[in-house]
């Protein structure tokens, strides 16, 4: 076990410390992953990491787990029902690229036997395997913490609660089983997988914190034989009931569960890797959606902003979507279609120009009187800076941030770049609060930003030798909030004055007051 534990720490380390998106590449048997996993600190805490993996569609499996035609639990049959349209969507492009499928609806074989997919599963030689294969993986307290949720009472979510009987006869019939597919329940999955020559392996179905984990051929099992595994995090569930600890609302609860897998087993990706549209969310979910656009190469916001939003939103009660350039093509935006189902935009963007048809979604979403947040190089998002001036939105700056970006100073190799303080006659304002009134140093450059709105509300200035410049402001012209600061380098991110005034920022912008952590709330509130 100890050895298994040191493969993993290396292979996070070195190989997974990630967040992953799965697009297609120019190789048609080539999957490009975005990955998504905790990383821990030397303090023992952890935080959301980015990367990327490339993966040979040949040597990859994609489990379905338990998606069954029907749960005992009311509320699990209904959530399942939901997300199966669009896991077989998702199905049917993994086939199509030459991933291997595996159906697992378990306690149900004897409804496949006749099936050539069942017989193929059958059909597997036994294989050598690196520790004794074991018919239910439990919890492992040497890997893993306890479960960030108490599932004991069986997690079923309805009131009154449902009576718990066996009611599945076989997987739903919306995820489509079809010729080359395995159909099985038990390590013969792992049989198949080293007679095809897999190596990575793509979980999703349900529920998260119990099979998704324990199966035999789902993640705990599949890590410890040495497979590179990944949860596909939207496509997944919890047996969860928000009366038990720690009292948060279903879908919170399932993403905690989430978390705790991309700590202590695998990293994670979304359905949107294989398919066009937002990441799936339940119906149910009602939670505030932030979705970020990010596509800059300077100043890694990429790893920035998801490990805030991690640490101070999720925790929050905000529900967090990121949308990044294409590897390789940075002014495309796969994922764009989630800011439809936006409640905050949050851009930190720079020089791209996006193809008419995505922009139209950041277009669409503003015309609606909808709030932003803009980071940095917002101001100057969709202004390519040289060559074609009409292409993107050079104006964005104008129009919606309400000030003209013209460059920035020099950036000092020693010490400051700047001194920043907050404007005396904004102090009582929301975004404000709690934020140092004292001067503070920042290592970002300032930027040039020129005649602001008359709608603009200067919060913050920075100053460089004997030139002020506004540092941080808000805009409430066209009946919309806005908030933009030329702040935002890495070390920004760790002062938390600059940590404060982004969280007030966008609990401002979505007219809210900012809230308490899930560990600072009253049990049950």
């Amino acid at each position: 076990m100890h050895a298994l534990l040191s493969r993993f720490l290396f292979l996070s380390t070195f190989l997974f410390i990630s967040a992953f998106t799965l697009t297609a590449a120019d190789n048609a048997h080539e999957l490009l992953l975005r990955t998504r996993q905790q990383a821990k600190a030397e303090d023992g805490s952890f935080s959301s990491k980015e990367g990327m993996a490339r993966w040979d569609a040949r040597k990859t499996a994609l489990v379905v787990c338990d998606m069954w035609d029907k749960h005992w639990c009311a509320g699990a049959t209904r959530r399942g029902g939901e997300m199966a349209p669009r896991m077989n969507q998702v199905v049917n492009e993994a086939r199509r690229r030459g991933v291997l499928i595996i159906h697992a609806p378990s306690d149900t074989m004897a409804n496949y036997e006749a099936t050539p997919q069942r017989k193929l599963a059958q059909a597997a030689p036994v294989a050598a395997a690196k520790v004794p294969l074991q018919p239910w993986c439990r919890i492992d307290l040497q890997r893993e913490a306890a479960l960030p949720i108490d599932d004991s009472d069986g997690g079923c979510d309805c009131e009154p609660r449902c009576k718990n009987y066996r009611a599945w006869n076989g997987q739903t019939k919306i995820i489509e089983i079809k010729e080359g597919d395995a159909v099985t329940d038990s390590a013969e999955a792992y049989n198949l997988m080293q007679q095809r020559g897999i190596e990575n392996v793509i979980v999703l179905g349900v529920h998260v914190n119990m099979c998704v984990l324990g199966r035999p051929f789902s993640i705990r099992q599949m890590v410890y034989q040495g497979k590179n595994v990944v949860l596909m995090r939207d496509m997944t569930d919890a047996m969860y009931n928000p009366r038990a600890r720690p009292f948060v609302d279903h879908c919170r609860g399932n993403e905690m569960v989430v978390e705790h897998i991309e700590k202590y087993w695998c990293p994670t990706v979304t359905s949107s890797d294989f398919i066009a549209g937002a990441p799936f969310a339940f119906k149910e979910d009602k939670r505030p959606h932030v979705v970020f656009v990010i596509s800059e190469p300077e100043y890694k916001t990429e790893e920035t902003l998801p490990a805030f939003a991690r640490s101070e939103l999720e925790s929050r009660g905000l529900r967090c979507t990121f949308v990044y350039g294409r590897t390789g093509k940075p002014n495309e935006f796969p994922e764009i279609a989630a800011v439809k189902t936006a409640d905050l935009l949050v851009l930190s963007v720079r020089r791209q120009i996006p193809s008419a048809e995505q922009l139209e979604f950041i277009r669409a979403y503003l015309k609606l009187g909808k709030p932003l947040v803009g980071i940095r190089t917002a101001s100057h998002a969709f202004h390519a800076g040289k060559g074609d001036v009409k292409a993107g939105w050079p104006t964005f700056d104008v129009e919606i941030l309400g000030g003209r970006y013209e460059g920035h100073y020099g950036k000092k190799a020693n010490g400051p770049s700047a001194h920043v303080k907050m404007v005396a006659d904004a102090a009582k304002h929301p975004v404000l609060a709690g934020v140092t009134a004292e001067e503070f140093a920042v290592t970002s450059h300032l930027y040039k930003n020129r005649d602001l709105a008359k709608t603009v509300t200067i919060l913050l200035t920075g100053r460089v030798d004997n030139e002020t410049e506004p540092a941080a402001w808000v805009n409430t012209g066209e009946n919309r909030r806005v908030f933009y600061t030329s702040l935002g380098n890495p070390d920004d991110f760790a002062l938390p004055a600059f940590r404060r005034l982004l969280l007030n920022a966008v609990f401002w912008s979505l007219g809210k007051p900012v809230t308490a952590r899930e560990g600072e709330r009253v049990a049950g509130k």
